[in-house]
């Protein structure tokens, strides 16, 4: 790190093979698989459509209330990337809003998760830009810095590395590592398929709960 408190390290190339495994999945469903212990917590989408994401995780770490570093790192984006923002959980003021949104977009960004407050929050849904955020405020930043890009950073209680998949629906956000993104694509579709067998066995009236009796006999 500079004497600043400036800290910038390279872009992490996508884990593209991990991407296309879990892309579609729901994030509820690979948690699940993972023992239900990932996931952000109050990291929740601005979005009032329904919206997913799969993508490359682009971090940046800032202080409270401050986004030059943001700004910085919207020159290191590539198509498909998901810009990750620890903010520190502070909502005090948005760091990001449309016009930063925009930019992210035009660079190829498929989606942004704060943990930290935004605002402009229409133009996400105008622009169908997928956005989670810990909470709105319409206050403006401030833009001295310091902060890091491309380190680990904790959203919502949930390490994200650098290069981590980022697997978001409007349930909320995921982050996996390439060391298990493919096995939790693998066990994620596995599950969705027995879902999707007890959803039918629910709509053909064959739904079987005797489950709930065995195991509260075993409690």
């Amino acid at each position: 790190m500079s004497p600043t408190g400036v800290d910038i390290h390279p872009r992490k190339e996508a884990f593209k093979e991990g991407i296309e495994a879990l892309n579609g999945l729901a994030t509820s469903v690979v948690s699940d698989v993972l023992g239900r212990t990932i996931g952000a917590v109050g990291i929740l989408p601005v979005n009032k459509s329904p919206i997913s994401v799969c993508g490359n995780a682009v971090t940046v770490s800032v202080r409270a209330g401050d986004n030059l570093l943001i700004h910085k790192a919207l020159q290191f984006l590539q198509p498909g990337d998901v810009l990750v923002i620890d903010g520190g959980g502070d909502i005090s003021r948005a760091l990001f809003g449309e016009i930063m949104m925009l930019v992210a977009k035009s660079r190829g960004a498929i989606g942004a998760v704060f943990d930290a407050a935004i605002r402009d929050v229409d133009a996400f849904e105008k622009h169908r830009f997928p956005c989670w955020a810990r909470g709105i405020n319409m206050r403006g930043p401030y833009k001295d810095g310091p902060g890091s890009i491309n380190v680990p950073v904790s959203i919502g209680g949930m390490v994200v590395n650098p290069g981590d998949v980022i697997l978001g629906d409007s349930d909320g956000i995921i982050a996996l590592s390439p060391a298990i993104a493919l096995e939790g694509a693998r066990m994620g579709k596995e599950k969705e398929a027995v879902e999707l067998q007890t959803i039918q066995s629910i709509l053909d009236g064959k739904y079987d709960d005797s489950w709930v009796d065995v195991a509260l006999e075993k409690s």
